[in-house]
């Protein structure tokens, strides 16, 4: 594909936080990004999230995304404005994400590596070489052995200084062979300082050039290409193999075949099954040599504009994969948990249930842990499940919503999230929001296992429901309504004590409560069936003890810099920028705090939402504000990862007077 270039701009001037790319070697060894206006806001907020399920002792989901060139909605770190950009959220069914552009060092856009961290993904940038000017960066990053070393160190500091967890090697030219020694090392030396700098590392070979400097892709590990293997973590083939690659690759390997990523295309160029809707074939082959997958553009649903609507499709789609590979990931694993199934884009944002803002907008860093619905496209089940963004949500931009039908006396299941929680601080209390029609009611079961496999099912539901579903379950409680600040949310909780078991699945249970004859009955044979609608909004799991706190306002101090104020184009009004920090003006560990929402307060106390950090810093951009006015009161509202948020008028602020 084609490179898009980012529109030109001084990197060391004030302006909107981009994510972007270095494109010469000037660039990397000069360590300028480092002192960029842009590097602050480009720092991962989110850590990597540590799980007990192994991925040693399996095959492994490579993802390597490669989009019209990269950098397109998801540079913006604070937002964009497209509510139809481009999302990921089959996170489960991932191990690694690389991101991929045709730039020299391509920086994975913070937004991305917030999000994947958030599910126990790891992310990846690209170090790529091709064409002409390919060969002029290796001549001199290859010209000596200390040259290879000092590229190797900028790449290994860049992913420890940003967050991100290695690097994609793709080496696209021809080498003279006596170049081989210095290339050998630049790889090793990377990969090492990579270990040491960032526990946990990758750093994956790219099937290009071979042991006597030639590009020849082998579509398979064997003795051509195996030297680059043994001195790196993996090696990612090129996407022509044959059925029986997948295989000889996993015997020269050995012990370490779970570390050959087989390439499969998307777009079906050159790759073995076709790709596309087909890409099952080709995973079903590399699970069955078990070896791993290296899935290159799973963008090609978005950009070919697949029927009948990006979502639909793209859970189609990942449903082949889930399909073929099974889970590779299980959440909730650790307290604690909270989500709000937001998906990083939508057309409103709400706030425990108020809407304050009902602008389109994009912002992976925003989107919540995703809930595991696996995709049916049968007519089988009498209610619809799926992620919804246009129904006024209860936190960010999105829902579960249920709806279809229900018979007289019966119910409907649906897995929401499959875990591996150990119960040890208990008991836990657990929280959820609905909002539904009055006879339409929605519960939760959880599911624990025991350490001698036994299971337990607890239903927990309001008191209406669980007089009639007592006897289907091991477990019954009853829910207790809280007070919330949305009339339309009903707010439940519960807790259950369960100490030493395992929580293995959430499911959603929907009930409809009424069944006389409605408006919204109907007879279906001898049955009579209701229209059933409920919208599940979150779920906090936490320990009963557990009570979030934030800072005092003047626990912080808050600063601004780079102001700037100037007449707009209209003449009749004034656009601010300002750069917005703040700290703790005593140590505390900032991880506590997912983000931090940032308004506005006019002077007549009308407070307006002007966007979100992940960092602790934002910048205003341009704000249209009124002539006249000289003074501007900026909030920075703290939100808790447990989904709480602090009071506005407890919130730390930044008076700016010009």
């Amino acid at each position: 594909m084609m490179s898009k270039d980012i529109t030109s701009f001084d990197p060391k001037q004030a302006s909107l936080p981009i994510s972007y790319p270095l494109k010469t070697l000037k660039e990397l060894e000069s360590r300028s990004y480092l002192d960029s206006f842009h590097y602050p806001f480009n720092k991962a907020s989110v850590p990597l999230i540590q799980t007990p399920t192994s991925s040693s002792n399996r095959g492994k989901i490579l993802v390597c995304h490669d989009m019209a060139g990269g950098y397109l909605d998801d540079k913006y770190v604070q937002g964009g404005t497209n509510s139809d950009a481009y999302s990921l959220w089959h996170w489960y069914l991932i191990d690694s994400f690389v991101y991929f552009s045709h730039n020299l060092v391509t920086l994975p856009p913070v937004t991305w590596t917030n999000t994947a961290h958030r599910h126990a993904v790891k992310v990846l940038g690209t170090f790529l070489t091709e064409g002409e000017g390919g060969r002029d960066v290796c001549n001199e990053l290859l010209s000596t052995k200390e040259s290879a070393q000092i590229y190797a160190e900028r790449l290994a500091e860049l992913a420890s200084h940003l967050g991100f967890d290695g690097w994609l090697l793709n080496m696209e030219i021809d080498l003279d062979s006596v170049q081989i020694p210095n290339l050998k090392e630049f790889v090793n030396h990377l990969t090492l300082t990579m270990h040491s700098s960032v526990p946990g590392s990758l750093v994956i070979w790219y099937d290009s050039v071979t042991d006597d400097g030639s590009l020849n892709y082998q579509n398979q590990l064997n003795k051509y290409n195996k030297s680059f293997f043994d001195i790196c973590d993996g090696i990612f083939s090129n996407y022509s193999w044959e059925e029986n690659y997948p295989k000889l690759s996993a015997d020269v390997a050995g012990d370490r075949k779970y570390d050959v990523y087989m390439g499969i295309d998307l777009f079906g160029r050159g790759t073995f099954g076709g790709g596309q809707w087909n890409t099952n074939f080709a995973l079903d082959v590399i699970k069955k040599a078990d070896v791993s997958a290296a899935i290159f553009a799973p963008g090609w649903v978005y950009e070919t504009k697949q029927e009948p609507n990006f979502e639909t499709a793209q859970n189609r789609w990942w449903g082949l994969v889930e399909k073929s590979w099974g889970l590779v990931r299980k959440y909730p694993v650790t307290l604690p948990f909270y989500s709000n199934f937001d998906q990083g884009r939508g057309n409103h944002i709400t706030v425990d249930g108020i809407n304050i803002s009902n602008a389109t907008w994009c912002n992976l860093s925003s989107q919540g842990l995703q809930p595991q619905l696996m995709f049916d496209d049968s007519t089988v089940n009498s209610i619809q499940v799926l992620v919804d963004l246009t129904e006024k949500s209860y936190s960010g931009g999105a829902n579960i919503t249920f709806q279809g039908t229900l018979k007289a006396k019966s119910y409907f299941q649906k897995t929401i999230f499959q875990a591996e929680l150990l119960l040890t601080k208990l008991p836990l209390r657990v929280t959820y929001s609905v909002k539904s029609d009055s006879n339409s009611l929605l519960g939760l079961v959880l599911n624990v296992t025991s350490t001698i496999n036994e299971n337990v099912s607890i239903l927990s539901a309001p008191q209406e429901m669980v007089n009639h579903l007592s006897q289907k379950f091991d477990k019954i409680v009853p829910t207790t309504e809280q007070d919330g600040s949305s009339t339309e949310w009903i707010m439940h909780e519960f807790t259950i004590d369960m100490n030493g078991y395992t929580l293995t699945e959430i499911r959603a249970m929907c009930y409809r409560q009424d069944h006389e004859l409605t408006l919204n009955s109907r007879r279906l044979g001898h049955d009579l069936v209701t229209d059933y609608s409920a919208i599940l909004g979150h779920v906090t799991i936490t320990p009963s003890e557990y009570k979030p706190s934030f800072p005092i306002s003047n626990s912080w101090l808050v600063n601004g810099e780079y102001i700037d104020l100037k007449s707009s184009p209209k003449g009749d009004s004034k656009l601010l920028s300002v750069k917005i920090s703040w700290k703790l003006k005593e140590e505390k560990d900032y991880s506590v705090f997912s983000h931090y929402n940032v308004y506005m307060e006019n002077e007549s106390k009308v407070k307006e939402y002007i966007g979100v950090a992940h960092v602790n810093s934002f910048y205003v951009s341009e704000l249209e504000v009124p002539s006249a006015t000289s003074s501007f009161k900026f909030i920075i509202q703290v939100c808790n990862v447990d989904g709480t948020n602090q009071k506005l008028d407890e919130s730390p602020y930044y008076q700016l007077e010009v």
